[in-house]
């Protein structure tokens, strides 16, 4: 049987109304200018970016994630804001602290040493956001996306209590895992 690769990443997945605003966020731009690449996942606040895992060994990921996120505090976060990168990605603004910074850089560290896996640029040069709009959003929708959004505005808070992992399946994302900080943990 020949081996099989998937694809996964870890996140801060708002529930409830952080998630359904983000959401009728991400319908509008689809709803008025096309863009629907956003809506293939959750809204969430990337702490590892996808890599590559042999599905087989499903089970040994979660329980070596289960021991880093089982020392683990929750803490507060704050989303605040429209924001940017260039004119190809718009997202809601997470405001930085250090808890999630520091969880953010010692899962780095840990996947590296632990998990032997790639250390990219993003965990390196981390920017915590919440996407709203990429890929297929064109240089000549972004001002009236960017104006959509900024008159919306986004601003709540959500207690950070569990870190997704999210899986690829077919051409969209899902929460597969549930790991509850101060070593909590359910499955989805």
């Amino acid at each position: 049987m020949a081996k099989q690769i998937g694809k996964y990443f870890l996140a801060i997945v708002p529930k409830g109304d952080i998630q359904e605003q983000a959401t009728r966020m991400k319908l509008e731009l689809k709803e008025n200018f096309n863009i629907k690449y956003a809506l293939k996942s959750p809204s969430h606040v990337t702490l590892k970016m996808p890599f590559r895992w042999n599905e087989a060994k499903e089970e040994k990921l979660i329980d070596k994630l289960q021991i880093f996120f089982g020392d683990k505090e929750g803490f507060k976060l704050t989303f605040k804001g429209i924001g940017r990168f260039g004119r190809r990605v718009i997202y809601i603004r997470v405001e930085e602290q250090a808890q999630l910074i520091k969880m953010q850089s010692d899962l780095s560290t840990y996947c590296r040493h632990e998990l032997k896996l790639v250390e990219e640029l993003s965990d390196k040069a981390y920017h915590p956001h919440m996407t709203v709009g990429f890929k297929d959003l064109k240089d000549q929708h972004f001002d009236g996306c960017m104006k959509l959004l900024k008159d919306r505005g986004f601003f709540e808070v959500m207690d950070v209590q569990e870190v997704a992992l999210l899986k690829k399946e077919g051409f969209s994302w899902t929460v597969v895992h549930m790991f509850g900080v101060n070593g909590e943990y359910s499955k989805n």
